[in-house]
Parts: C-alpha cells; structure tokens; sequence
C-alpha cells in the first residue's frame, strides 16, 4: 500500500483527491494538512511514502515546507501541485527536492499514476515541462562540480540524452541498449553525482550548463 499525505489549504480540493486516492486497491490517504506547517507535523506523524503538496497556502507555502522536509533522512517523495503551467515557483520547488510538478486539473488517471510512478523511484513525472521550465526560469549557470568528471563516457552520454527528457526506453532504442542497463546507468550516474531522481537530473544539467 502506498502511503499518501495531502498538503493544500483548500478544503474541497483536499476531499476530491482523497476520494480518488482512496478508491485505489493499492494507494491510501493516510494525512491531510491545510497549510505546510501543519502539513510537517503530520507528515512527521504519519511517514508516508509520497507528499502532494501545494505551492501556495498560508503560514508556510509549500515550496519553504518541500525545503525543510527533504533536509531530513528518508525523506518522503514530494509532488507539487500548481495552478499554472511553468510556473517560476514550481522551478523554485524542483530545486528545493521535489521529484516534479502536476496541474491541479490533471486528468485524474494521471495524477495516479504520477504517484504511482514517483514511488516506484522513476520520478519523471514531466521531465519535458521540467526541461522546458528551466530554459525558461535558470538565471545563471554554476561551475561544474569535480563529481560530474567521475561519469564515465557512456555515462555522460546517457547524462545528455536524459537531461533532454528521454525515458529508459527511448534511450535504450537511441543507444542500442537494454532498458536494464540504462536503469542501471541512470542509477550510477544519480549516484555519482547525488542526485535523488531524474527530475533533479534535469535540473542539475540547466543549472551547470550541460543540457
């Protein structure tokens, strides 16, 4: 069972996502929380395994709470949850850890499979809008950390390709490889770099100039 909390000041938009979660065999709302300070006492409460959270709310907004929580060992994945598409606050939230961003009118189907997808430890839940969303909001470029020289050839080319938005498959098929080992390289590569998925992947290439 994959463990929920929901984290957003609006109360109506809160009972509609727990009646969609809840109506799954394998997903559970186990906390809800109107704003991110409360939102951290019941995460810390409850432990779940995956945080929807709100951008904006009051006391604490989501992006301060995504912050504060991902700071803590075996930290929650967190999905944000935004009203506007390539929004400069969800790029703030990426960089503070969030393993990606969703529209609050997604199609319900694919807010359930973002959590699913997210759990899994895929986390690309929009690696194209993430791209595209730091093109449009990455201000200045940092030098490239001595950790990146560590990638071997292949895997500095599998870097480029995901960094780009491409899934495991695509790879696999550009590449000429198994899906298997392009998980595997992707693997080595977030941890070489210590990265927690591929959405910060894509971040780290805008940030040090290697998209």
């Amino acid at each position: 069972m994959i463990r929920v909390v929901l984290v957003d000041d609006q109360a109506l938009f809160r009972a509609g996502i727990r009646m969609l979660v809840d109506s799954q065999p394998d997903l559970e709302i186990v906390g809800e929380a109107g704003d991110g300070q409360e939102g951290l006492a019941v995460i810390a409460q409850t432990k779940p395994d995956v945080v929807l959270m709100d951008i904006r709310m009051p006391v604490m907004d989501g992006i301060t709470a995504t912050g504060r929580l991902l700071t803590q060992p075996d930290a929650p994945k967190v999905v944000m949850l935004t009203t506007f598409d390539l929004d400069e606050a969800a790029a703030r939230a990426i960089r503070e850890g969030a393993s990606g961003f969703l529209l609050k009118d997604a199609d319900p189907e694919f807010l359930l499979a973002a959590i699913r997808t997210v759990y899994a430890g895929s986390s690309v839940i929009a690696a194209s809008a993430t791209r595209e969303l730091f093109a449009r909001f990455t201000e200045q470029t940092q030098p490239v950390p001595d950790a990146f020289a560590s990638l071997t050839d292949r895997e500095q080319e599998i870097f480029a390709l995901a960094a780009r938005g491409l899934s495991n498959s695509e790879i696999a098929a550009r590449e000429y490889l198994s899906e298997a080992t392009v998980k595997t390289h992707i693997s080595r590569i977030l941890s070489k770099l210590s990265l927690r998925d591929r959405v910060q992947l894509v971040v780290f290439a805008f940030e040090h100039d290697l998209a």
